[in-house]
């Protein structure tokens, strides 16, 4: 069964690729790393023709390049640089960097070495590429589509008749979606009705291809990856301030109002303490990705509300920041946590595979992440253990130690 390819352009990737993309390309161009991909569903299996397919599609990804008409329009987004973009009209995937076998539990490997430049490009593109032969090869892919409608015209009505109210939300789907044909016909369907919904509005989608093409806001601002890379991939820097070296890094390259930051990569403990008053004022709001959201939330509304008590000063006001939720969403949660802080905090949410692959059977739970930067392992400690993605049991214990000793001795 050979398939038509499914990335088409290299906008069809997160607006945050393109944000960290900058800051890496002034900044962090020399940074290398390795990226890992992992299955986290039980009992998946690809078989030969899967992989045999895959690799093919990767081989066309690596084929693309940036046309005039997309530059132009990454032009337009008033904090690209032109350097950058003219870095992006010479840039496509290296298929050389990648290593592709059966070697694993579920059938399918992945590994992707080179610069950091090149491989974090890779991430988005690549598993929207497996998701896809994946349930093409293993169902019916009509009937599975078929559901997947069915499915996305309820939830439509759901935000009409108001039986759920979100405020303001996006389309996070890409990389788990169920084809790029579902991503298209959901941001199409749920822009097209937010004159009709009750309390809710889709403000855009994190796919800049489809922000593009239904003119509506790219969104995002950092992965995981900046603040591990950044934080970890220095041999001269204690790996317990990642935050700190990551907001430094973003703050040069952005200025103040430069985005959300997403606070779980080492704990939410030391966010808390590298924000401070100065980077509360420069970023926008917070991003949740793991742990109880109301617990976060209710501590990060804290946070603003402790500088804002002692400055009051409006740019820390909670009333002014935003918390951004991103992990695992429903509707039906995402309504409780909209009515849960809506009125002491901007709320917003990303929403993902509930969105993008929402059919009659288990979606993949898929992730490719960066395992080591300038031959050192780096590793996220979120919330949720379960999340944890690293080669090296030694440097997480080691990184940890560094953290606990850190919250130990700092005031």
């Amino acid at each position: 069964m050979k398939l038509e390819p499914i990335i088409t352009s290299l906008l069809e990737t997160d607006l945050y690729k393109f944000s960290m993309g900058q800051a890496i390309y002034h900044q962090f161009a020399s940074y290398k790393t390795n990226w890992t991909f992992k299955c986290r569903n039980e009992g998946v299996k690809f078989d030969s023709q899967m992989v045999e397919e895959i690799k093919d599609q990767i081989k066309h990804f690596c084929s693309l390049k940036f046309t005039e008409d997309e530059l132009n329009y990454l032009k337009k987004i008033e904090w690209l640089h032109e350097d950058y973009i003219d870095h992006l009209r010479l840039w496509n995937a290296r298929y050389e960097d990648f290593t592709i076998s059966t070697d694993s539990e579920c059938g399918f490997a992945l590994d992707a070495k080179g610069t950091w430049l090149n491989t974090s490009m890779y991430e988005i593109p690549v598993l929207a590429i497996i998701n896809e032969v994946f349930f093409r090869m293993s169902y019916t892919y009509d009937s599975l589509f078929e559901s997947y409608k069915q499915h996305l015209n309820e939830k439509t009505q759901w935000l009409i008749d108001g039986k759920y109210n979100l405020g303001n939300f996006s389309e996070f789907g890409l990389r788990r979606r169920l084809s790029a044909q579902a991503q298209d016909l959901a941001v199409k369907t749920l822009i097209d009705n937010n004159s009709k919904y009750k309390e809710s509005r889709c403000v855009g989608t994190s796919n800049v291809y489809l922000a593009k093409k239904y003119n509506v806001t790219p969104v995002g601002t950092m992965a995981h990856e900046f603040i591990m890379c950044v934080g970890q991939g220095n041999p001269m820097y204690n790996p317990a301030y990642s935050n700190k070296f990551a907001m430094d890094a973003w703050t040069k390259e952005y200025g103040v109002l430069n985005g959300t930051y997403l606070t779980d990569t080492i704990g939410e403990k030391t966010t808390h303490l590298d924000m401070g008053y100065t980077f509360s004022i420069c970023f926008s709001g917070v991003r949740h990705d793991s742990g109880d959201p109301y617990t976060w939330g209710e501590d990060w509304i804290k946070h603003y509300e402790s500088y804002y008590s002692k400055y009051k000063d409006e740019r820390v006001n909670p009333k002014n920041k935003t918390l951004l939720f991103s992990d695992s969403l429903d509707f039906k949660r995402a309504s409780e946590l909209y009515a849960h802080f809506k009125d002491r905090i901007k709320v917003a949410f990303g929403i993902g595979t509930y969105i993008a692959n929402d059919t009659d059977e288990e979606p993949l739970n898929i992730v490719m992440k960066v395992s080591s930067c300038n031959n050192r392992p780096v590793a996220k400690l979120s919330n949720d253990s379960g999340k944890l993605m690293c080669k090296d049991d030694e440097y997480v214990e080691y990184l940890r130690k560094t953290i606990d000793w850190r919250l130990n001795h700092q005031e």
